[in-house]
């Protein structure tokens, strides 16, 4: 039987020479990167559509109007409506006046036009006198909101109380070993807005890697503040409002040469937060197909620095998001449709970030992440020399899933196939390397409860329920809690999913520990003690959004209701 795991300690930085970063020397030859992209997006473009380009660009325009109609941003460009009405214009004009070359012609300056305006839009830069601002600022920001006590430690020099509420698992050596073989991609799991920074700190200051190029939606730069930042960290700019053909090949584009030129990246393969607070399962393929064939391009022209591309999955593990009221109620309205009801307490304001930052001073609070096994860009894992590794544990060369007769050639259904491959991979190690916090566990224990005692009801009428009317027996959750701990314990020996070092204390401390940690921001508690010391909730949605961490193994289907005594309001037995 595997114990929870123990902690990795903090590393020396690989690479502590900022001007040795990937990212960095990408930045500083912006001007000859953007013009690359440029480049490769109108190639692509020209050679998927042909005689077809002018619809598309037709197409294109017409949903950048209704964009900017239906879904205006504060940080969108002053001149947007302007721009694409002469765009529109010179696309339009009557055909008698041109002769076929000149049509050929404005063609291709209208999408010369339009893809540039995208490539300057995306490309980021990278900043060392920023970056460094912001390493000091971070660390004394997370030491505040995660120390115990408010009035901690105020000194700069909070790395060593700061290393105790972030904690680092799993392959990390192996990650670090990596960096000298190739390019990294990690692939985090998505909850909050303040993934992608904490995923970065935790990378630089405890794993000791240097800087990634990341993904930032452009709705995070309407704040001024968080714009200057961004814009200097690496980060380069997703609008999900542009769904359109042009803007989604020079995104591709950008990550596919970006990846060439050996930069580490990161990027969420859902392609958003998770709405229901569960593992993702269904990943988005864009970016990683761009892996493929970024990997591909390095077979036929070798980078000796980086002649191979690695994925490493992540899972990061909190035990309260600060969105989760409004991720849950967007999943229950999606799924539900005319079933839901809004829960009346799911809007953040200010007040609810105050609220947040509070308890993160008060309470203290962990933030968990998982280093999965990485691999190469068909999923097989790979060992710290970067060798890859069938599933029987044969070692295999990545080179020869690209060729064909010795010959190596595109192959967009090769490649397809490939990467709905490694999406499954990668989606996997995900639930192999999430690691359970004592909050995920009462959470799902007391939500089955919820749901077994109103089993005769479908989730909406079951979450319809008053909240008051609701409670569990400290006895009841304690043998709830000791059944699903040892399917947890089976797993973990599977080595399908790992327990946190909490997972050490009897249950009763680990039940008291994850409900005092579950939830701790939110003003209406998912779970918490009543005045008689029985286990109650004052909002089912938030409930569901901390249980749905652990809907992945068929859990439910093992616990063995009969075996556990009927709390005050039940008089019947269940078996599953």
């Amino acid at each position: 039987m595997k114990s929870p795991l123990k902690m990795k300690d903090s590393y020396p930085h690989i690479m502590p020479d900022l001007a040795q970063w990937p990212i960095y020397k990408l930045s500083e030859d912006r001007h000859n990167f953007v013009e690359e992209v440029e480049n490769e997006t109108i190639k692509r473009l020209q050679e998927k559509y042909g005689e077809g380009l002018f619809d598309l660009l037709e197409k294109s325009i017409y949903l950048e109007k209704i964009r900017i109609k239906d879904t205006p941003w504060r940080v969108d460009p002053p001149n947007e409506a302007l721009f694409y009405k002469k765009l529109q214009n010179k696309l339009n004009k009557n055909e008698n006046d041109y002769s076929h070359e000149e049509l050929q012609q404005v063609q291709s300056n209208v999408l010369h036009t339009l893809v540039k305006r995208y490539v300057e839009e995306i490309v980021g830069t990278f900043k060392i006198s920023t970056f460094g601002f912001a390493r000091r600022f971070l660390t004394f920001l997370f030491s505040r909101l995660l120390g115990n006590r408010i009035f901690a430690g105020l000194s700069l020099n909070s790395s060593e109380k700061l290393r105790e509420k972030l904690k680092l698992y799993g392959e990390v050596d192996t990650l670090r070993a990596l960096f000298e073989k190739g390019t990294v991609i990690v692939v985090p799991t998505h909850f909050s807005n303040l993934d992608s920074i904490m995923i970065g700190y935790i990378l630089d200051k405890i794993a000791g890697l240097p800087g990634f190029s990341y993904g930032a939606g452009l709705n995070l730069y309407n704040n001024g503040i968080a714009a200057f930042f961004m814009n200097r960290l690496g980060a380069y700019r997703l609008d999900r409002r542009k769904k359109n053909a042009v803007y989604l090949e020079t995104l591709k584009s950008m990550s596919y040469l970006s990846l060439v030129r050996g930069t580490n990246t990161i990027f969420f393969p859902g392609g958003t937060r998770s709405r229901s607070g569960a593992l993702e399962d269904k990943l988005k393929l864009g970016l990683i197909g761009s892996a493929i064939e970024a990997q591909r391009q390095l077979v036929v022209k070798p980078n000796p620095a980086n002649p191979k591309i690695f994925i490493v999955p992540v899972v990061l593990g909190y035990h309260f998001v600060l969105e989760a009221q409004s991720l849950i109620d967007q999943h229950l309205k999606m799924v539900g449709r005319e079933k839901f009801i809004r829960n009346k307490h799911s809007k953040i304001g200010v007040r609810s970030i105050l609220r947040y930052i509070w308890n993160l001073y008060w309470h203290g609070s962990e933030i968990i992440v998982s280093v999965g096994k990485p691999m190469d860009v068909i999923g097989n894992f790979v060992d710290s020399q970067g060798e890859s590794h069938d599933a029987r544990g044969n070692k295999v060369d990545v080179r020869d899933y690209f060729k064909l007769e010795d010959h190596v050639e595109p192959n967009a259904q090769r490649e397809t196939e490939y990467t709905k491959l490694l999406a499954e991979r990668i989606s996997e190690e995900f639930h192999n390397s999430n690691i359970v916090l004592s909050s995920h566990l009462v959470a799902f224990a007391a939500f089955r409860y919820l749901l077994h005692e109103y089993e005769k009801m479908d989730l909406f009428a079951v979450l319809k329920q008053p909240v008051e009317d609701f409670q569990i027996p400290p006895d009841i959750m304690v043998q709830l809690v000791d059944q699903i701990r040892y399917l947890l314990t089976e797993l973990n020996a599977q080595g399908r999913i790992k327990l946190s070092y909490e997972f050490d204390q009897p249950t009763e401390e680990l039940i008291t520990m994850g409900i005092n940690k579950l939830g701790v921001f939110h003003r209406f508690r998912p779970l918490k003690y009543n005045k008689e010391g029985n286990i109650v909730s004052e909002d089912f949605h938030l409930l569901l959004y901390y249980h749905n961490k652990l809907i992945h193994y068929d859990i439910e289907k093992h616990i063995h209701w009969n075996t556990i005594g009927t709390a005050n309001s039940l008089n019947k037995k269940f078996s599953v």
